[in-house]
């Protein structure tokens, strides 16, 4: 998969931001995505559709990780801002400190593209969060891939 490289966000995440989040979210973040993230940090893909449950998705933004994001043009797109717009509908668990389902990409239409760390805290699934049918502590998810690399393998 290509990137637009003038999309991308900057500064690019470091490895201390990354442990920051880690321990924030709890989890482990893959490192195909760690160093996916380093490179492509918040970029647009040049062509960045997928097939999941017999839909097309086009994603049309990868989510960033800053250090400021309110000082910064793409803060927006900022994974801990997007968390907080979501909240409660990406986890079923009321007692969850972390995060369960870990936004990484903005879909056309809303959705969204996520490490789904409910069954295993460092080994995610790959899934869409659809935003339609998820409500509170009841996300709505369906599985894309087993694993990050297998997920970008997919989108064409």
């Amino acid at each position: 998969m290509k990137i637009d490289k003038s999309t991308i966000a900057l500064p690019l995440p470091t490895d201390e931001l990354f442990e920051r989040k880690e321990k924030f979210w709890r989890v482990k973040l893959p490192k195909d995505f760690v160093d996916f993230m380093k490179e492509n940090n918040g970029g647009r893909p040049i062509d960045g559709d997928f097939k999941c449950n017999n839909h097309e998705y086009a994603i049309d933004r990868f989510l960033c990780l800053l250090k400021t994001p309110r000082d910064n043009t793409l803060g927006m797109y900022d994974i801990d801002v997007t968390l907080t717009q979501l909240e409660d509908r990406l986890t079923d668990n009321e007692e969850l400190i972390g995060a369960d389902i870990l936004p990484i990409a903005v879909l056309f239409a809303g959705d969204f593209v996520c490490l789904d760390f409910r069954n295993d805290r460092e080994n995610p699934n790959v899934v869409v969060w659809n935003h339609e049918e998820s409500a509170e502590l009841e996300p709505i998810t369906y599985f894309v891939a087993d694993t990050f690399s297998e997920f970008i393998s997919k989108v064409e």
